[in-house]
C-alpha cells in the first residue's frame, strides 16, 4: 500500500478505534490494517498506536499525526475535485493564439460572447502571423488559417474555410478599365500579400470555367497583413487579394468592388490546434464550440455570399 493509502487506512483507525472494524469496513483483513499502520511508524520511526489485547491507545504523536493527515487528504480530495470540475465547468486563464486579420475580424467578438457565457474565464488573445509552438508558449489554443497543416503531435478541429478574392475601389476603376481576364491584370497596379499561406508573388485563382495564375509584375506595394492591404486598396492603390472575412462589409457597402467576380483563390480551412486529446479542460472545448457556432457560421455565410 502506498503512502497515501496508508495514511486514509490510519485515520479510519483512529476514527473507528478498530483494526477489526477498519478491516470490515473497507473489506480487507486485520493484517492489511495492521501492516498500513506499522509501515507508517516505520517510516516515522515514531509509535502512533499503543496495542493490546483489549484497545488501542492513540500516542501524542499519533494524535498530531492524524490531525495532518486529515488535513492533507481533505486537501488532496478538493484538488481531484477541482481538477475533476475543470473538465466540466469553464474556469481560470485561456491563453489563445490567432492570425492578425482573423482575430479582428471574427475572433474577437468570439471571445467577448465566450466571456459572457462564462464569467470566471480570463482570455488571453495573442496575434501572430506564424504558428506558435504551444507547449513552449503555454498557449491552450492556435487558430490558423491553412490549406493543410503540418505534421506535429497536436490534436485540430476544422472551424470553417475562407477564400480570397479579389478587390478594388471604385475610385481605382473608375481610372482604370477593370479586368476582364486574368491576363488583363497585367495592365494594373497589383497589390501584394504575402503571408504564411500566400506565396506574394503568384495568385492562384479558380472558376467554375478554369484555374488560372497570374504573376503580377513590375513596381507595386507589398505587405504580410491582411487589413494594411485592405486601406490600400481602399486607398485606391491597385487590386489586392483580400479574404472573405476581411473584405465583406466593404463590398456589401460598396467602398470595394470585386474584380474578375467569377474567380477566388483555392479555399484555406480555418483551424483550431491545441495539444491534447484527453482529459482537455471545459474551457478549451467550450471555447471551441463557441468558434464553431460563431466563426463557423460567419464564414459560412461569407463563401456563399461570394463564392456563387
Amino acid at each position: 500500500m502506498d503512502k497515501l493509502s496508508n495514511m486514509s487506512v490510519y485515520i479510519k483507525v483512529v476514527e473507528m478505534g478498530s483494526f477489526t472494524a477498519v478491516a470490515n469496513h473497507l473489506e480487507s483483513t486485520v493484517g492489511n490494517v495492521s501492516r498500513a499502520v506499522s509501515a507508517l511508524e516505520n517510516m516515522l520511526d515514531t509509535r502512533l498506536i499503543q496495542r493490546s489485547t483489549r484497545r488501542l491507545s492513540i500516542t501524542d504523536a499519533g494524535r498530531r499525526f492524524y490531525e495532518r493527515c486529515t488535513k492533507i487528504l481533505a486537501d488532496l480530495e478538493h484538488a481531484e475535485a477541482e481538477a475533476s470540475n475543470a473538465a466540466l465547468t469553464p474556469r481560470g486563464t485561456l491563453r489563445v493564439h490567432c492570425v492578425p486579420g482573423l482575430a479582428r475580424h471574427l475572433v474577437t467578438g468570439a471571445v467577448l460572447e465566450y466571456r459572457e457565457e462564462f464569467p470566471e474565464v480570463t482570455v488571453d488573445l495573442m496575434l501572430s502571423q506564424r504558428m506558435p509552438n504551444l507547449l513552449e508558449d503555454q498557449l491552450d489554443v492556435s487558430i490558423l488559417i491553412a490549406r493543410t497543416l503540418p505534421d506535429s503531435a497536436y490534436v485540430s478541429q476544422k472551424i470553417g474555410i475562407s477564400h480570397c478574392v479579389l478587390v478594388a475601389s471604385p475610385e481605382y476603376l473608375q481610372r482604370h478599365a477593370a479586368p476582364l481576364t486574368p491576363e488583363d491584370l497585367n495592365d494594373h497596379q497589383c497589390l501584394l500579400l504575402g503571408t504564411v499561406d500566400y506565396v506574394r508573388d503568384e495568385w492562384q485563382l479558380k472558376s467554375k470555367t478554369g484555374d488560372a495564375t497570374f504573376t503580377p509584375k513590375g513596381p507595386s506595394f507589398s505587405v504580410n497583413d491582411m487589413d494594411a492591404m485592405a486601406v490600400a486598396v481602399r486607398a485606391g492603390a491597385g487590386i489586392g487579394l483580400l479574404a472573405g472575412f476581411s473584405a465583406i462589409e466593404d463590398l456589401r457597402s460598396g467602398r470595394l468592388v470585386r474584380v474578375l467576380p467569377e474567380f477566388h483563390t483555392y479555399e484555406r480551412n480555418v483551424y483550431a490546434v491545441y495539444t491534447s486529446r484527453q482529459f482537455i479542460d471545459a474551457k478549451i472545448t467550450r471555447f471551441i464550440d463557441t468558434l464553431k457556432t460563431r466563426v463557423g457560421a460567419q464564414l459560412t455565410m461569407t463563401a456563399q455570399e461570394l463564392i456563387a
